[in-house]
């Protein structure tokens, strides 16, 4: 194993962790759960492959379920963003081919990998609480949930960026 798997492993772990002993356990004013295990995502390098990448979302997603009573929602969702990651990065970039050799999400402009996360995470946060739902009658509250959880989501997501940046 070289340094960069350990790396993710590790950061793995500690998301699963963190998101099942601290970030479950706040519900702000009961519409907001932050869902920053998705975190991985973002993080997982371009280059690698993609398969890995959808095996490991759907067990960290599955995870997320096992300990959350959530029946699959979050596998679901967490894979489906693993699956459109590069699609919306192409798409965010403006390229059709993308260096894989050479591009990291840090190497990207601020707006253009604010965009990138942002439109993850609304999708992964809309298919969770649509899934949680579903219901056309509760379209509201899945649209008020998607939104506020996605906005705390996407603040927690840039402030680590911002470590992970100056660690580098």
């Amino acid at each position: 194993m070289n340094r960069e798997n350990i790396n993710s492993a590790i950061l793995f772990i500690g998301l699963i962790l963190l998101q099942i002993v601290v970030l479950n356990n706040i519900n702000f004013l009961g519409y907001i759960n932050p869902f920053f295990y998705i975190f991985f995502i973002f993080l997982y390098p371009i280059r690698k492959d993609d398969a890995t990448l959808l095996v490991l979302s759907f067990f960290l997603g599955l995870f997320i379920d096992v300990f959350s009573d959530s029946g699959g929602i979050n596998a679901a969702a967490t894979l489906f963003i693993a699956f459109i990651r590069i699609p919306v990065l192409q798409s965010v970039i403006g390229k059709r081919e993308i260096d894989y050799g050479a591009l990291t999400i840090f190497k990207l402009p601020f707006p253009k990998m604010f965009l990138y996360v942002v439109i993850l995470t609304v999708m992964h946060h809309l298919i969770v609480f649509g899934m949680e739902y579903f219901k056309w009658s509760k379209f509201d509250i899945i649209f008020i949930k998607t939104l506020l959880t996605s906005i705390f989501t996407i603040i927690l997501t840039m402030i680590s960026f911002t470590f992970v940046m100056r660690k580098r």
